[in-house]
């Protein structure tokens, strides 16, 4: 089984990234074999090799791909909103979208694996950077304190995002109320300083 007629290169690629995250999803990364992800994606191991020149490769490609955005999606619907309302908006609907098992697989599997740690520490670094930014852009805004580390929040929201992937709803859930009000209370927090004096003066 070769390449399909018609089909581009990047076609091709984009076959066997959606291949990848189905079979990583449905096996794991270590119960899945290249000839299973080039078998569904309908392609031979040399069109896969020509294209990802590993599993692991393979595994971080698809979670850039088709790894959660949600915040991104956010950001691109509204660009307008407040960046705390879109991290707090994100963050509200974590626990019901505890479907990243890509970057579940990830995470566990560079613990012990040091050929999905490179590419994973590369995948969140990206991650962490663009948070960074968006917090310096919200501080020049006026939105978050000054005095908050970006790089310290930027932290802070890829633990709660990516812990979301490894503690599911099926291990332990919240109530969407108490959440919500929990993640209002830490928002708030960043708030700038003469926000929060204002919001607590004695009227």
């Amino acid at each position: 089984m070769g390449r399909i007629a018609g089909v581009t290169a990047a076609e091709t690629r984009e076959r066997l990234l959606h291949a990848a995250a189905e079979v990583f999803a449905r096996r794991g990364y270590e119960g899945t074999r290249v000839t299973d992800i080039a078998s569904t994606a309908r392609v031979s191991n040399g069109a896969l090799y020509a294209h990802f020149a590993s599993k692991a490769e393979l595994l971080v490609a698809a979670l850039r791909a088709h790894g959660p955005r949600l915040l991104a999606d956010l950001l691109a619907a509204d660009p307008d909103r407040p960046v705390m309302d879109l991290l707090v908006a994100a963050g509200r609907r974590l626990p019901r979208l505890a479907k990243s098992s890509l970057i579940a697989e990830a995470l566990v599997t560079a613990r012990r694996d040091e050929d999905v740690a490179r590419p994973t520490r590369d995948y969140v670094g990206e991650r962490a950077n663009w948070l960074t930014e968006l917090v310096r852009v919200a501080q020049s805004r006026g939105e978050l304190d000054s005095a908050v580390s970006p790089d310290a929040l930027a932290h802070f929201c890829l633990l709660l995002a990516m812990g979301s992937a490894l503690i599911t709803p099926e291990m332990h859930t919240v109530d969407d109320e108490e959440w919500t009000a929990l993640l209002t209370r830490v928002g708030a927090a960043f708030a700038p300083a003469d926000t929060t004096a204002q919001r607590e003066a004695p009227k």
